[in-house]
């Protein structure tokens, strides 16, 4: 699944495309929220909203797929 998912990340905006890259370590290492926001200088209830919202995204997107 995470090859489905990296193929999906075209539907993010760029935001959301590097907040998921650096929590789920698609291109590295894997960062915890608090380490996220530290980097982008923002609440880590905010990189969870953003990784939620994402999230949802992605699987609406897989899920559609899954069905054509």
């Amino acid at each position: 699944r995470l090859s489905l998912l990296a193929l999906n990340l075209n539907i993010l905006d760029d935001k959301e495309k590097e907040i998921i890259d650096l929590r789920y370590g698609i291109n590295g290492k894997e960062l915890t929220q608090k380490e996220v926001a530290k980097k982008f200088n923002i609440s880590r209830s905010y990189v969870s909203r953003i990784e939620k919202r994402a999230l949802i995204k992605l699987l609406n997107q897989i899920k559609k797929e899954e069905n054509d």
